[in-house]
């Protein structure tokens, strides 16, 4: 319980200030002015103080001066009425001082009292400790991704989810929002498998009668995400003469069913995924640059499997774990099975190598404790991924190397056709013989 002190010369503010303190289990006074404030700290100390900027016989940046004058150090939280003068005081201010914006919603008072809500680690019976109730992992590069949800999880903000396929972006989404605390739920849509006729009413909603099948109204994802979080997958694939559209709710945070002329507010933080490159999504016209920073006001960067190798065997426990509960057995791994999955690059990341471990499972003896492996983990996609990689340019080769490279991985993309693989190459058809024929690869394609 904290003793609160209450600086501002508003009455009606004051009220509905302090029965938010009272129901947080908190005591507080208040003061009008600067001279009560003065006559509090004559015979009292308080932990915290929650000070107007303004008050009638002066700032109430006068109140932090005469509080080191008087030996005094409780923490401090501003309270102004406009974001430009919050972020004055931001740099008016020591690092320690906090701020808040009128008006005050019960939130914003219970994370400068109590402080962010902590999610407990669950830890399995195996001892693995699952973080935020979803992701498992201890490596380096997993410490900072904790560490950027828990930073982000204390504010509104809009995040991006940037990595790998397969490298876990939704349950990162998931993470930060159990992290955040938020009363509503978490929404998940794939804007990729939508199309373009349905992808307003699936993000807008539609009244009854807006379209053919149109039969009864229906709530879009960001209404049904409303003091919660929404999750737009494959964010990227929206088409972009949509995107507009998703741009002005972002910005009003208003939106209009399909077939409707009423504004409805929405409250909802957006978390977004994709797994193009940064390059990719300024260089091929798939985001416009507006709605990225819309969407990425903080983004994440997932690391993949092969770049956090240390965290495969706990992995690997935890999706055998899940399954045993599942199945009501008792499958155990080995340590040289656990180095053997610790030492494939698994290019399908988290998802391929649940995918193995379920398919291991499936085909080891139900009489035996001992999980079977497979003789290859490769799946068909991770050979046709390796063969890709293994043509990619590499430092050192020589250009007529990375040439000739590049003009057979062109050539198996479209099954031989010289005369598309020239235009795709913009050179001549006669130039492509002549260099096929200058590296000996002509008889190939023939």
């Amino acid at each position: 319980m904290l003793n609160i002190l209450l600086v501002d010369d508003d009455v009606e503010f004051s009220d509905v200030v302090c029965h938010i303190v009272e129901f947080l289990g908190h005591n507080i006074n208040t003061a009008t002015s600067l001279k009560e404030a003065h006559q509090w700290f004559e015979n009292n100390t308080f932990d915290h103080v929650l000070l107007d900027f303004m008050l009638p016989d002066g700032s109430g940046l006068h109140l932090l001066d005469h509080l080191k004058m008087i030996g005094q150090s409780p923490k401090i939280t501003l309270i102004s009425g406009h974001p430009s003068v919050k972020g004055i005081l931001a740099e008016m201010c020591e690092p320690n001082v906090g701020h808040l914006l009128k008006p005050l919603q019960r939130e914003d008072l219970e994370l400068v009292l109590n402080g962010p809500k902590k999610t407990a680690k669950k830890v399995k019976p195996s001892g693995i400790t699952c973080h935020f109730g979803s992701l498992i992992g201890e490596s380096e590069p997993m410490q900072k991704l904790y560490t950027m949800i828990e930073r982000v999880a204390k504010t509104n903000a809009n995040v991006m989810l940037m990595g790998e396929s397969g490298a876990g972006k939704e349950v990162v989404a998931q993470a930060i929002h159990n992290a955040s605390q938020c009363e509503g739920p978490l929404v998940a849509s794939n804007c990729g498998a939508l199309s373009k006729e349905l992808i307003g009413s699936e993000l807008f909603g539609h009244e009854k009668g807006a379209f053919t099948g149109a039969i009864a109204r229906k709530e879009g994802v960001f209404e049904q995400s409303n003091d919660g979080t929404l999750f737009l997958d494959e964010v990227t694939e929206m088409p972009i003469d949509m995107q507009p559209n998703l741009l002005r709710v972002l910005e009003t945070k208003k939106v209009t069913r399909v077939g409707g002329n009423k504004e409805i507010p929405t409250n909802c933080r957006v978390i977004s995924a994709t797994n193009r490159s940064l390059i990719d999504l300024a260089q091929n016209n798939v985001i416009r640059e507006d709605i990225y920073f819309r969407l990425a006001v903080f983004p994440i960067d997932i690391p993949p499997l092969r770049d956090r190798k240390e965290d495969i065997p706990l992995l690997a426990k935890a999706f055998l774990e899940q399954l045993n509960d599942e199945n009501g057995t008792s499958f155990s791994w080995k340590s040289e099975q656990l180095k053997e999955l610790q030492n494939y690059e698994w290019p399908g990341n988290v998802r391929e190598i649940r995918h193995a471990i379920h398919r291991a499972f499936i085909m080891s003896d139900p009489q035996s404790s001992e999980i079977t492996l497979p003789d290859n983990l490769e799946s068909p996609f991770s050979r046709v991924n390796n063969k890709t990689a293994e043509k990619q340019v590499s430092a050192g080769q020589t250009i007529e190397e990375v040439e000739k490279e590049l003009i057979h991985a062109t050539l198996d993309k479209v099954q031989g056709n010289k005369t598309l693989a020239a235009q795709m190459l913009g050179i001549s058809t006669k130039t492509l013989y002549n260099r096929l024929n200058a590296y000996g690869g002509i008889g190939e394609y023939k």
